[in-house]
């Protein structure tokens, strides 16, 4: 007998990641937050300025897409943009003290999402959920498979 479990798995992951996603979602909402800007609030959350193709490139987004995240954050209040020193065409981007004090409270609401997300997982399993998650992850990062 032929098992469709191996079918099943990308199934499995995107519904899991779409679900983790759309309660993320909610959460961050009330905050004034949207799941798309986490990625560039905790890359910023050091304090260090900058440019918008690093910030592209930590965010897995391409570069039109993440010029038009940047001006609705801008927008809102949450980063400021001064010049590159080194490029004079380019600008470094920051966090707003605004943007600052919305980053425990959305670590708080990420979190929760992550917890009800493994909930009657014994550690070991979490653990090795999360090694044949990355596992997976690398794999499809891979450009020899």
């Amino acid at each position: 007998m032929i098992s469709h479990a191996p079918q099943r798995i990308g199934f499995l992951v995107n519904r899991a990641a779409r679900l983790l996603s759309r309660r993320a979602e909610k959460r961050l909402s009330k905050l004034g937050l949207a799941v798309a800007q986490v990625p560039v609030l905790f890359a910023l959350r050091e304090g260090t300025a900058v440019c918008q193709r690093d910030l592209a490139a930590i965010g897995q987004i391409e570069q039109p897409a993440m010029a038009e995240l940047l001006s609705r954050m801008e927008r809102d209040g949450y980063i400021e943009r001064s010049p590159d020193p080194n490029d004079g065409r380019s600008s470094l981007i920051a966090l707003t003290d605004s943007a600052k004090r919305k980053l425990a409270p959305a670590r708080a609401a990420l979190a929760i999402g992550h917890q009800e997300t493994l909930a009657g997982f014994a550690d070991e399993e979490i653990a090795m959920f999360a090694a044949f998650l990355q596992r997976a992850v690398s794999n499809l990062e891979s450009p020899d498979i």
